[in-house]
């Protein structure tokens, strides 16, 4: 796991206080698959990547333990994964998230395909958080700057 049950659980909680009539299992998918999301960035620098509408709401939750999201990115080694929020919910990009996926699935996770729809699938959860990832607001991590040169 990458963070500790006490955090998953803090982390949970957040998805559900946004989101009031969420079950507790199904806050707990969203997590997973942000933390699946982050690790996906982290270990793929350069790689543009987004998360689905639901899963943005995991990763939501995840930045606002913010010692959580710091130790988690830092114990991924890759750098710390910053959210560019993309307002629009036209922006989605299927390409993307198949791509997004092919690197979870890389690092030997399989995304949970419920949860990794377009945005105007709301079937199994209508969620608080308004971002849609496209082109023009992908996630890609730099890679860390070489001693000396900063």
């Amino acid at each position: 796991m990458l963070i500790t049950d006490d955090q998953f659980a803090g982390c949970r909680a957040t998805v559900m206080d946004a989101n009031p009539d969420m079950a507790e299992e199904l806050a707990g998918r969203i997590v997973d698959e942000a933390l699946k999301f982050v690790a996906a960035c982290s270990r793929n620098p350069g790689v543009g990547l987004a998360p689905s509408r639901i899963v943005d709401e995991g990763w939501h939750a995840l930045l606002l333990h913010t010692a959580v999201y710091a130790d988690l990115c830092t114990s991924l080694g890759g750098g710390f994964v910053h959210h560019y929020p993309g307002y629009d919910p036209t922006h989605y990009d299927p390409p993307i998230l198949d791509r997004t996926r092919e690197m979870i699935a890389s690092l030997g996770w399989a995304a949970d395909p419920e949860l990794w729809g377009p945005p105007s699938d709301e079937t199994l959860a209508s969620v608080a958080a308004k971002c849609q990832h496209a082109p023009e607001c992908t996630i890609v991590i730099t890679p860390k700057p070489k001693p000396g040169l900063v």
